[in-house]
């Protein structure tokens, strides 16, 4: 029998399409991992066994029709629970939506089924993406952090539930877990995947994003998730014919990094900086090592107007009628986020293209930029998610970044490299993040 796991995600695709694979094999080898490792790891809300099955029967029954078939044909997929589906609740990691299911498929649903994926179910999320813990723990250390507000998407595919997974970010709820649980996390550039009928906590600062454990399986999502949509006025045209080629192709000549030691350097755990340094030694002919940019710090008070504002603008009526059901951690952002005046928010979405006009600089002598993904490993305890503070920066420039799980840290707790690219420059980024992926595992 062929071992799925070991399996690309193209390839898992290209054995269903030779039959030498069923989608119902596949799924059935994922309920069995569920079963076994569910009951700690604490990755889903919404599963169901059946209704899985008979979605693969139907991948399956449609490849022998001769049809043409997408490539992610017969393929399970694990959804973010704040992403709308028709066919399952959309609770939102909040009691106020208990039970309840979205109107219509978010656009990534539309295109994910266009796709031939099959939806496996919904992971488990921070309060309405935000602060507030998930059940879920990490698969390594089940004492741990798994990350937020992404948390079940990234143990899904770090314990092998789930091959591949879509998660959102805002401030660090991709780069973070991905970090914590070992997976690669991939946040493209803002304006690539529509967020139409997925929950909106800010419209200036949300990205989807996606987990897989190589860089070519979320090269491969992405290609199927980037898509011009008329109901998100952010979104862009941008082609993807050949997304997956120029990843695997990588950089034309050996790429040229800048390693940013943020202001946290020194409060670091000591075997993750070690590991970082060693890291950082390992490429010298390729990495150049500075401080940050000063107006960093503006960024991220600027970050926190912005996602307080609009997380007080978009859970009003929540504020209002059901404030007892809300956690503490979004009673006080919204408590905040009434208290900005229209001045400052204008002030922080004006310093948005400000502050990316002179990063980008750094783009006309190197390849990317390198810092950690997380201050270190996964914290002891589940009643934080974490900080992203490495990763605030990112969300508000709108840049691709990615977690690559290359490094181990204190208690041989996985540690991911975030490498940072330049907007819209996605395409030549991931081949250069599979260049180092590579280089890594040699």
């Amino acid at each position: 029998m062929i071992d799925i796991f070991s399996l690309k995600v193209e390839e898992l695709a290209a054995k269903i399409k030779d039959s030498q694979l069923t989608s119902v094999e596949i799924c059935e080898k994922y309920i069995e991992r569920i079963k076994k490792f569910e009951k700690d790891v604490k990755a889903w809300v919404h599963f169901d066994k059946k209704l899985l099955l008979e979605k693969a029967a139907e991948a399956d029954d449609y490849r022998r029709s001769g049809k043409p078939l997408g490539p992610l044909h017969g393929v399970p997929v694990a959804l973010k629970d704040i992403i709308g589906t028709v066919d399952m609740p959309t609770e939102c990691g909040t009691s106020i939506r208990k039970g309840k299911s979205y109107s219509q498929n978010a656009e990534i649903v539309d295109l994910l089924l266009a796709s031939g994926a099959i939806i496996m179910g919904k992971t488990a999320t921070s309060e309405l993406a935000y602060l507030g813990p998930s059940k879920t723990t990490n698969p390594h250390d089940h004492s741990r952090t798994p990350g937020g507000s992404s948390s079940g998407s990234a143990a899904s595919v770090a314990s092998f539930m789930a091959p591949l997974s879509i998660g959102s970010q805002t401030g660090g709820s991709v780069i973070r877990p991905a970090s914590y649980c070992g997976v690669v996390g991939y946040k493209p550039t803002y304006g690539l995947i529509s967020r139409n009928g997925v929950l909106k906590t800010s419209d200036k600062l949300d990205h989807i994003g996606m987990f897989g454990r190589s860089v070519e399986d979320v090269a491969l999502l992405a290609k199927v998730l980037i898509k011009k949509d008329n109901y998100d006025a952010a979104t862009v045209h941008y082609s993807t014919e050949h997304m997956l080629e120029e990843t695997k192709k990588g950089p034309i000549f050996d790429p040229k990094f800048i390693f940013y030691k943020t202001e946290s350097w020194k409060l670091i755990e000591k075997k993750s900086r070690e590991a970082f340094e060693y890291f950082i030694k390992s490429f010298k002919n390729n990495i150049e090592v500075f401080d940050t940019p000063s107006y960093f710090k503006d960024i991220h008070k600027y970050h926190q107007i912005i996602h307080e504002t609009d997380l007080a603008n978009n859970f009003a009526l929540y504020y209002q009628k059901y404030r007892k059901k809300l956690s503490k951690y979004m009673q006080d952002a919204i408590s905040k986020g009434n208290k900005h005046s229209a001045k400052e928010y204008a002030e922080a979405i004006d310093f948005m293209k400000r502050s990316y006009d002179s990063y980008q600089e750094v783009f006309e002598d190197y390849h990317g930029v390198l810092s950690p993904s997380s201050p270190g490993v996964a914290p002891k305890g589940l009643k934080s998610t974490g900080t992203a503070e490495f990763n605030k920066v990112w969300s508000y420039m709108g840049t691709p970044c990615i977690s690559l799980p290359l490094l181990q840290g204190e208690s041989n707790m996985p540690l991911g490299v975030q490498l940072i690219g330049a907007r819209f420059d996605d395409h030549r980024f991931l081949g250069i993040a599979k260049w180092l992926e590579k280089e890594c595992n040699k």
